[in-house]
């Protein structure tokens, strides 16, 4: 059982690495950063001694990384795809550099649907893919608008495969998480979105957790935790200029960039 893994060592990739370690899973984990891939092996590997770990450091919104990536894990009949790359950049559009806007986009969208196609033409005897998107992208959202577009695009490419794969042994299933702790921009601005936020947060361990139990029953989609579910329910109720307009007034106030925080200045 091969599990592939992106974006393994941020906290939602690690918690995956060590809910599949449990379940007998060997790993082939990937990241940009060599060396926090060589330190994750060796955390997994002190935890699980007998375990089989493998890694390769790649640029996933670099195509030629993709590549080099696809011939060093070719080896390893995929079972399992998690898409855990990702950019959560919030900030207004015009605050964007196109190296950014370039990033985000492909981290979130281009990425996973390469991974998935690689792992659909690489898999072993069955294939379960979890494509980590996210609720901000059920709607469209101002001020965190290339990040809720790019996840609304993963979310529907994942269901559109979903029907494309139907008796071919591929199950794609679709989470949709709210924010979950993190990085500590996240968890401040967990912090700041007062008593609902904290309600609605989950730790990467709860999220990985519900994730891998929605795809051992082929489920075609996950929103982990029961007040996400409801700002779902309710907020489908909401006319959508109204639900567009709060939204604006709302994230207007708040802007995180783990990634290019240079921009901000």
């Amino acid at each position: 059982m091969w599990t592939l893994i992106t974006g393994a060592t941020g906290y939602l990739g690690r918690a995956f690495c060590l809910l599949s370690l449990e379940r007998g899973d060997d790993l082939f984990v990937t990241g940009r950063d060599e060396g926090k891939l060589r330190a994750l092996r060796k955390e997994l590997m002190d935890r699980y001694p007998r375990a089989n770990v493998e890694y390769y450091a790649a640029d996933l919104t670099d195509s030629k990384k993709r590549r080099q990536l696809f011939e060093k894990a070719s080896a390893h009949p995929v079972s399992r795809l998690i898409n855990c790359a990702g950019a959560d950049i919030q900030k207004a559009v015009e605050k964007f550099s196109e190296k950014s806007l370039t990033f985000t986009v492909r981290s979130n969208f281009e990425a996973a649907a390469s991974m998935c196609l690689f792992a659909i033409g690489n898999r072993a005897e069955t294939l379960e893919i979890i494509n980590i998107s996210s609720v901000s992208g059920l709607y469209p959202m101002p001020y965190f608008a290339l990040y809720s577009a790019s996840k609304g695009a993963l979310t529907s490419f994942s269901m559109s495969l979903r029907r494309e794969m139907k008796g071919k042994g591929v199950y794609v299933t679709a989470v949709l998480p709210g924010a979950f702790y993190s990085r500590p921009d996240v968890v401040e601005y967990i912090r700041n979105e007062g008593a609902w936020g904290r309600l609605a947060a989950k730790t990467p361990e709860y999220v990985a957790f519900k994730s891998l139990k929605a795809a051992d029953r082929h489920r075609k989609k996950c929103i982990p935790g029961a007040a996400n579910k409801l700002m779902n329910f309710f907020t489908r109720l909401v006319p959508a200029p109204l639900r567009t307009r709060y939204i604006a007034g709302r994230w207007k106030k708040t802007e995180k960039d783990g990634f290019f925080p240079e921009e901000e200045k």
